[in-house]
């Protein structure tokens, strides 16, 4: 089989759709995400690189009015109004037992064993990597055209009981509304940090 390299960067208009236009949104417009969406969002980012390819992001798409008041619930002051005006937020979460699908999804080696028995070890890499997922799971959404406001202003107990009752194996790390941003409610427009002075190559 011949591996293929890409040497091709993206274009002005694609980067700017999914870093240097876009932003984090607090407003959103009356316009609804749809399931093939969140299907199509879903798809890309599972492709995203992990730690031994681990899928330990487990997501909750919260949809409809009673799961948004149910999410609304959980989340500071400053968030109800958010969640319950955005088309869908979803719940990254992850699976403390994600090491029970490795033998698939990394199946060259005994990956399995190196998590078994180490519980505390597992919880940092689902953290870790669901972290990772849900940052690709908001540029799958910028993708496809639409946008995104993470929050982590919320009651991950309560959360956690909400929507993943039935496994207490599965918790919360962030969440992230999707859907068309209205811009009139923009107010992050400030410069990034310069290159020189908050990174450095070894």
């Amino acid at each position: 089989m011949t591996t293929q390299f890409h040497d091709t960067v993206l274009g002005a208009d694609a980067l700017d759709q999914l870093f240097r236009e876009a932003r984090s949104y607090n407003g959103w417009l009356p316009k609804d995400v749809s399931d093939d969406q969140i299907r199509s969002i879903y798809e890309l980012l599972k492709m995203a690189p992990t730690s031994a390819n681990m899928q330990p992001g487990r997501f909750v798409w919260v949809k409809s009015d009673e799961a948004k008041q149910k999410l609304a619930a959980c989340v500071s002051e400053g968030n109800e109004a958010k969640v319950l005006a955005a088309p869908v937020t979803v719940i990254i979460g992850y699976d403390i037992d994600f090491h029970e699908e490795l033998p698939w999804l990394f199946p060259h080696t005994d990956a399995k064993s190196w998590f078994e028995g180490d519980e505390k070890g597992r919880e940092q890499g689902a953290f870790r990597n669901s972290s990772l997922q849900g940052a690709y799971l908001m540029l799958a959404a910028r993708a496809v055209g639409l946008d995104c406001g993470p929050m982590s202003g919320f009651d991950n107990a309560a959360v956690d009981k909400a929507f993943f009752g039935d496994n207490p194996r599965h918790k919360s790390n962030f969440i992230c509304s999707i859907g068309y941003g209205d811009r009139t409610t923009i107010f992050d427009r400030s410069p990034r940090p310069d290159f020189g002075k908050f990174n450095t190559i070894a």
